[in-house]
């Protein structure tokens, strides 16, 4: 799994982060766990595989938010307690 981590500037409610995530799921239709947080000034998600950044930035610059910047990092799921 590949966790993906976008900065994103523009968001101020509720209703922006909801915008935000559904703009990547329409880009990224595999996406997992989609998530967007305007006091982190960012958003996230798990796919199965590495996901087209110039695409998910303009997916998200269409709707009116500033993505500053995308970040893909391996994901390795938790066993309970966090244990392995």
């Amino acid at each position: 799994m590949i966790k993906t981590t976008m900065k994103i500037d523009g968001m101020m409610c509720g209703m922006c982060e909801a915008h935000v995530c559904d703009a990547i799921r329409r880009a990224v239709p595999s996406a997992k766990k989609v998530s967007a947080s305007r006091s982190k000034k960012g958003a996230s998600f798990l796919s199965e595989s590495a996901v087209d950044a110039d695409n998910l930035k303009a997916a998200i610059n269409a709707t009116g938010y500033i993505c500053l910047g995308i970040e893909l990092s391996p994901y390795e799921k938790k066993g309970l307690f966090g244990w392995k």
